[in-house]
């Protein structure tokens, strides 16, 4: 006599990293009702430490900028822009728990939490990669119609320097929960094939970066692509956050070397030669990736 007990059990099918919010409690709205709640919390997120750098500044009398607003110097700015979108870490959880009512930590890979070690990994191949590329930019002549800059000095630099490496890691994470992950995931709760979340959530990160050159929004739109392959491929957003975090990192470094963390230029105004250079790092690194992801049997589903 065969009991429930010994009836064979099935085996649920292995559900790869954009299909993770196809629960069973998902319903078509869902994804349109977190979407809302993220947009407003995002804006929460980036207005709160803005309002109460502002009111520091205020208290301390400290000079306005164009807009009227107090400002504490261009290192305090920088501060209170990169800790704003680090905040939409926490409100894209809160919407895949409470809006999707699934565990929070399925945004952050298939195993429901960020897997450390092979974010460890991956921060060893994004490194030199990242070191290769602004070897070469420094390599390649510069343009004519480029100023000449100094070194800002040490004190200033240490602030800056400081600065970058404490937060941007948390902007670059704030930046890839929103597009690599709940996008991705959002349009994989309704359609199979990844393509469309990978398509509209690229497209999204280029246009809010602003439009300064095509091929700066070419590069923008090819980092999306290749950033939510590499979270599908290796079921996670590690991946895409290490190189999102080491590019970033190299670049405002630079800046606060030069004193220009003020500046307005962004990675939408690259030229095509540094456009070309940044789309070949970004390919050797996620060649990299997908290889040591096979050598160590890594867990995408």
């Amino acid at each position: 006599m065969t009991t429930t007990l010994d009836a064979p059990r099935t085996a649920a099918a292995p559900v790869p990293y954009h299909r993770l919010a196809r629960t069973a409690r998902h319903r078509w709205w869902r994804p349109l009702a977190g979407t809302l709640l993220v947009t407003a919390g995002a804006l929460v997120a980036a207005l709160g430490p803005y309002l109460v750098a502002g009111l520091v500044g205020l208290g301390l009398g400290a000079p306005q900028d164009e807009f009227g607003w107090p400002s504490l110097g261009d290192e305090a700015d920088l501060a209170v822009g990169l800790a704003g979108l680090g905040l939409v870490i926490p409100v894209v959880l809160l919407a895949a728990r409470g809006v999707q009512k699934r565990p929070a930590g399925t945004v952050s890979s298939v195993a429901g939490r960020l897997r450390w070690r092979w974010l460890g990994r991956c921060v060893l191949l994004a490194v030199p990669a990242v070191g290769l590329m602004y070897g070469v930019l420094f390599l390649l002549p510069a343009p004519a119609e480029e100023e000449t800059v100094a070194f800002a000095g040490w004190p200033r630099f240490a602030l800056g320097a400081a600065v970058v490496l404490l937060l941007t890691p948390f902007q670059a994470a704030g930046e890839e929960y929103l597009f690599r992950g709940w996008l991705v995931q959002a349009f994989g709760s309704w359609f199979r094939s990844p393509w469309p979340g990978i398509v509209v959530s690229a497209v999204a990160f280029g246009l809010l970066h602003g439009y300064g050159t095509p091929w700066g929004m070419a590069d923008l739109i090819f980092f999306g692509v290749v950033a939510a392959v590499l979270t599908i491929r290796t079921g996670g957003l590690e991946a895409a956050i290490v190189l999102h975090a080491a590019g970033n990192v190299a670049g405002l470094l630079v800046a606060a070397a030069v004193g220009a963390l003020a500046g307005e230029e962004t990675a939408t105004d690259a030229s095509a030669l540094v456009a070309a250079v940044d789309m070949v790092m970004v390919t050797l690194y996620a060649a990299a990736v997908l290889r040591q992801a096979r050598a160590q049997s890594l867990v995408s589903r």
